[in-house]
């Protein structure tokens, strides 16, 4: 027996009872064959991995928790937009290692529906990158080269849907039963009809209702997303073991984390909303086992945009804690930031994070400041009565503020997708363009650049500081602004989040040197917090978090500690006006003489914030200083 399936055995032996489990909640008594099913590919795809990614295996079983490091950062970018195709990505690489970037998000990078394809999310082809891009070889090259970089790749992977020219779309239209059945289609309107009855709407303007007629088929087709976006039906064994088998299958071309997007979709059940449903979670426990048996160096991260108490599910938090996802995207840290950048105020903020549960100590979180997508203003309004707001009225200013629409508000940002049930509106815009920085870059104005910029470096090092794998969106390490032209272009219009989906910008780059400029001085600020992370090993991202009220609503105060790496405190000013507050008051932190900022090691008074300032105190014999040094190394990988 070689050693491979010596490997192969043990993690059978670890992983088979949380696979077992999940599938006899979702399929009962036919729980057994799927089983065996599963098993026959998971040890096929198992034999079929190279040397290099064994070797991949052996290191990431040894060291589980490379993902909690705290030298992880992360960026994301869309193919096209970053490098133009798969060679023009690779030829990026550069950029990332000095920035300082080890983990890269790369969007559409599979071949999407022809036509309108929802950013990429309409999966024509799960294991082929998109023909525009390049070539199966030039994607091999590419992963190749990343991982050559210490870049670990996270890939999106499309859980609740394909396009409706995918294999199987088409297979289904030429009537084999057996594809027509991994899809959800009725021959009548009285099911979709009784499900109507409890669903929302995911895109009520560009997509209404969650039905859709496929007149070759003579069917009705769900389609929850958008009318080309056919919903897989889980609650068929088969969808399990076809989609099990692509995972392990992008798994083998190097993919270190797939993003398992729309997890929360994937279960129906009559009368309710058809999100979050509880075998969702089964599915992404049968997931995490295959992956964890046949290719343990990937690792899954749930994309669950989901209410704030649902949100730790996805990590595995429940009664009985289980092993689902490594990784969740933070959404109520995002929210927060831009509503305490609002307000000016932390009250909520600390009362929405205080009231979420602790993930376990073996998972972590995707933290950023924004994403691809539209932001949705996920304020509780549980939480929003603890703090003395209304839910309803706080979510309303949200939008309004950050489509500059409120008064003193400086936002660029463009509305998105308004529910005509509760009147939210959710919100488009990139980052320079939502705190400020466009505005004041159109009316000259040098104060106000300054303050806007002050702001962007606020969100991006409590994002940073507050612990997990910090994501970089692209352009905001050049400060880059909203591409407004998205929206006159007749292809990108009626999606108006296409306006946070610019190219990169080449001559910004240039700039990035130049400290007059706003790229010099965002991509300083980015650097500055990526060396201040590789000297603080307490944002390992195992170590809970906690918010202390400091007696100053406009500071948010939040301590880090791990029983290995020590204590960290971070400090943010969100308002407007200097602030000085006691540091007693966070109760073991030692006397501010026996402390140093990371963020700026020759600081002074640390009981005293500037506006938008933040600090991050930690003990000097703990937090040795690393010198800034462009580049990945072994200090941020852990590679040996």
């Amino acid at each position: 027996m070689t050693i491979a399936e010596q490997e192969f055995r043990v993690r059978l032996q670890e992983w088979r009872p949380d696979l077992d489990s999940a599938l006899r909640g979702l399929y009962g008594d036919e729980a057994p064959v799927v089983g065996e099913r599963l098993l026959q590919i998971a040890h096929e795809r198992h034999d079929e991995r190279s040397n290099d990614l064994r070797a991949r295996d052996r290191y990431r079983t040894i060291r589980p928790d490379w993902f909690q490091e705290a030298q992880r950062v992360g960026y994301a970018a869309y193919v096209d937009e970053f490098g133009g195709g798969l060679d023009g990505v690779r030829d990026r690489i550069g950029h990332l290692t000095e920035l300082g970037v080890d983990v890269l998000h790369l969007l559409s990078l599979f071949a999407a529906r022809v036509g309108d394809n929802d950013g990429g999310f309409a999966v024509r082809d799960y294991l082929r990158p998109d023909e525009a891009h390049g070539t199966p070889s030039d994607l091999d090259a590419l992963i190749e080269a990343l991982h050559g970089a210490d870049i670990n790749l996270c890939a999106d992977f499309v859980l609740n849907h394909t396009s409706d020219d995918h294999g199987w779309a088409e297979e289904a239209r030429a009537g084999s039963t057996y594809h027509q059945d991994l899809f959800l289609m009725f021959d009548h309107d009285v099911e979709p009809l009784a499900y109507e009855a409890s669903l929302p709407e995911v895109f009520p303007q560009m997509a209404p209702g969650n039905f859709t007629w496929e007149s070759t088929l003579a069917k009705w087709v769900w389609t929850t997303f958008r009318e080309f976006q056919w919903d897989l039906n889980w609650a068929n064994p088969d969808v399990m073991v076809e989609i099990a088998d692509v995972a392990l299958r992008l798994a083998n071309l190097g993919v270190d984390i797939l993003r398992l997007d729309a997890i929360a979709f994937t279960w129906k059940r009559l009368g309710t909303n058809c999100q979050n449903q509880p075998e969702a979670h089964l599915i992404a426990q049968a997931l995490r086992a295959m992956t964890s048996i046949a290719a343990p160096a990937t690792v899954l991260l749930a994309e669950a945009i989901v209410g704030p108490n649902e949100l730790v599910g996805y990590l595995g938090r429940h009664d009985v804690e289980r092993r689902e996802c490594a990784l969740a995207y933070h959404n109520q840290l995002m929210v927060q930031g831009w509503s305490m950048l609002a307000t000016g105020e932390t009250r909520l903020a600390r009362v929405a994070l205080s009231r979420l549960t602790e993930p376990p100590s073996s998972t972590t979180w995707f933290t950023y400041v924004r994403c691809h997508d539209d932001i949705g203003w996920a304020i509780d309004d549980a939480d929003a009565r603890h703090a003395g707001v209304s839910g309803v009225g706080h979510r309303a200013f949200l939008a309004a503020y950050f489509r500059g629409d409120f008064p003193g508000s400086t936002s660029r940002g463009v509305p998105f997708a308004t529910n005509e049930g509760t009147n939210d509106e959710r919100t488009n815009g990139m980052t320079a363009s939502l705190a400020g920085v466009t505005a004041a870059i159109d009316a000259g104005d040098a104060v106000e650049i300054d303050i806007a910029l002050a702001r962007v470096a606020m969100l991006y090092a409590i994002a940073f500081g507050h612990g997990g794998i910090p994501m970089i969106y692209m352009g905001d390490e050049f400060g880059q602004g909203n591409d407004l032209a998205a929206l006159d272009d007749p292809d990108l219009a009626a999606d108006s989040r296409w306006v946070h989906r610019p190219s990169f910008n080449d001559d910004a780059r240039v700039e990035r040197s130049d400290p007059a400029t706003v790229s010099g001085r965002m991509w300083s600020t980015l650097r500055t917090l990526i060396d201040a992370r590789r000297s603080c090993p307490a944002l390992h991202g195992a170590a809970p978090v906690g918010y202390i009220d400091v007696g100053a609503d406009q500071v948010f105060c939040w301590r880090r500690r791990h029983p290995r790496f020590g204590e960290l405190v971070g400090l943010a000013n969100v308002g407007i006006d200097p602030v000085t507050i006691d540091l007693a008051a966070i109760g073991s932190l030692e006397p501010a003489r026996q402390r140093v900022d990371l963020l700026d090691r020759t600081a002074t008074g640390l009981d005293t914030l500037g506006p938008h300032q933040v600090r991050w105190l930690a003990s000097p014999q703990t937090y040795p200083t690393v010198p800034a040094a462009p580049g990945v190394d072994v200090a941020r990988t852990g590679r040996r």
